[in-house]
């Protein structure tokens, strides 16, 4: 619908009106605001997003990015079906604590996870579990006592001290071999060949949330390695993990950017038409 020309804008001015009360001493002058908003044809032509409300709007779901690196070990209290029908899991923590508040994502062996409950008296938080997650990684095998990794989402103010993790499983591995090394320990972990092939010498895997660097694959053995320093065996739970033992696994996922970008057609395209 054309716009006439001719329109024009005449702004309203809200009326203010003073009231003074009588004293003593002094003879304050106090202003009552009053808005005189009228309705103007323009908002026919603003988008229906900018005419509602914005304060209660709250996000679709969590948005969430890591860093692999592990700030505490927590332990689990409790896992199991909840009252409201759902599969829930409760960890004792402390670090992960520390201004927690309700919907933060907070990474559990390299899941990303929303808190449901949380309680700082005695140092612990709730998660609830989809089929999906129970499905995808390794968490239903997890009981009382077990040590899980814990990491709280990146903030604006953080440091990238591993490398952008996203709490997203792709699968779960299992560890086929441990075997030390001087004060270090070399992982062989076992996977599908479907993910093996997002996974490249010297690059980046975050294995039960941990951020690590590959050392080799071995696409014979559908397997991979990686070596865990002193420090690093001190403060994650994967050197507690036995031979047999499954790990949750998420790829670097620039590779994954590259595959479907290359099967689109989008480089040949492009190409072309250079």
């Amino acid at each position: 619908m054309p716009v006439s020309s001719s329109l024009t804008l005449t702004p309203t001015v809200p009326r203010i009106a003073a009231t003074t009360h009588a004293s003593h001493n002094s003879h304050p002058t106090h202003l009552r605001f009053t808005p005189n908003f009228k309705p103007t044809h323009l908002r026919a032509f603003l988008p229906l997003t900018s005419l509602a409300p914005t304060r209660h709007r709250r996000a679709v779901g969590p948005v969430c990015l890591f860093t692999g690196i592990v700030e505490e070990m927590g332990s689990v209290k409790q896992l199991g079906m909840a009252p409201h029908g759902g599969f829930d899991l409760k960890i004792a923590a402390s670090t992960v604590l520390d201004g927690v508040n309700l919907g933060d994502s907070i990474s559990v062996n390299g899941t990303c996870l929303t808190v449901t409950e949380f309680d700082g008296k005695v140092s612990d938080f709730t998660v609830g579990l989809s089929p999906e997650t129970l499905r995808k990684t390794s968490l239903s095998e997890l009981e009382p006592g077990s040590p899980v990794n814990l990491e709280r989402a990146v903030t604006p103010t953080s440091r990238m001290g591993g490398h952008f993790v996203q709490g997203h499983v792709d699968s779960t591995g299992v560890i086929v071999s441990k075997v030390a090394e001087g004060d270090s320990l070399w992982v062989k972990v076992r996977t599908e060949k479907s993910l093996l092939k997002y996974i490249v010498p010297k690059g980046f895997i975050a294995v039960d949330g941990t951020s690590l660097t590959v050392v080799d694959v071995f696409d014979d053995e559908e397997c991979f390695n990686f070596m865990l320093v002193a420090y690093t065996q001190q403060k994650v739970v994967i050197p507690l993990k036995n031979v047999g033992d499954k790990v949750n696994l998420e790829v670097d996922i620039l590779g994954k950017y590259v595959e479907r970008l290359l099967g689109s057609g989008f480089v040949s395209s492009y190409t072309d038409s250079s």
